[in-house]
């Protein structure tokens, strides 16, 4: 079943059960990101994050493109500033990239990047953000920056090393070059592949999968994980161990325990 949701230009939200999908939708320009957009996708990833109803979300771009990175429109409008407002200008919008991409990165809930064709710049940072990305066989990515004479600001400096380790991350960044789907998974960039049709069917079910566990659970065990790699085995365990503490006084635990001692088995 298929509900349409709150809608903006840039990004359209529709529901399949209780996964949000959301597209991109700027096609004439390749899904490429405005502040505007910016702004839309913040809204859209804070609205979710607090929707009890919505348990996963989906993330694709419509047309051809996943995204095709930063606006280069913006870029040159931005380059026409006087020389005294073009780094108040860059400012601005890197604040409100690195506030789309923690945002992203920090909703509680699985989040899952259904590229459909190339993910460029902040494109790949985008799918970089998600929990895990599913690639379509026209999927492609590049830390493309460079090209334009700039660095990865939309997280990939931190997030595509934790990936692809630090060496393939550095070659990909220090090059730009483009990654296909066959790549992509062989180095670990993408987790699973898709069909061309059916790329977002996928990710769905993929999603439900993923979400059918403790909402709780899941978002505590998810904030754990993305700061993990920083932190200490002891650090680990003290937050594990409040994290049980609360999953111990939920329903879910309670109902969990209840069924097994009843002889009901959950499900593998």
């Amino acid at each position: 079943m298929t509900d349409a949701a709150e809608n903006s230009a840039a990004i359209i939200e529709r529901r399949e059960g209780a996964v949000a999908i959301l597209t991109l939708s700027r096609p004439e320009a390749r899904n490429a990101f405005d502040d505007p957009t910016r702004r839309a996708m913040i809204a859209a990833c804070e609205r979710l994050a607090a929707a009890p109803s919505v348990k996963a979300v989906v993330l694709t771009g419509a047309g051809p493109a996943f995204c095709a990175g930063g606006d280069i429109k913006a870029m040159g409008a931005r380059l026409e500033a006087g020389s005294g407002e073009i780094a108040a200008a860059g400012w601005q919008s890197q604040a409100l990239t690195q506030q789309l991409i923690a945002t992203l990165t920090r909703l509680p809930k699985p989040t899952i990047a259904a590229v459909n064709g190339a993910a460029a710049g902040l494109g790949c940072d985008l799918a970089l953000a998600c929990d895990l990305i599913i690639a379509a066989p026209k999927a492609s990515f590049a830390m493309s920056y460079i090209r334009m004479g700039l660095v990865p600001d939309g997280g990939g400096l931190y997030l595509l090393p934790r990936r692809i380790g630090l060496p393939r991350a550095k070659e990909l960044i220090f090059s730009g070059r483009t990654v296909r789907q066959d790549e992509a998974l062989a180095i670990g960039l993408a987790d699973r592949g898709g069909g061309e049709e059916t790329l977002v069917e996928e990710a769905v079910a993929w999603a439900t999968e993923l979400s059918s566990g403790s909402p709780l659970a899941l978002a505590l065990g998810k904030t754990i994980l993305n700061g993990s790699l920083e932190a200490s085995l002891d650090n680990v365990f003290e937050r594990g161990r409040t994290a049980q503490a609360m999953c111990y006084t939920s329903n879910a635990h309670r109902e969990a325990v209840t069924a097994f001692l009843s002889g009901v088995r959950p499900p593998r």
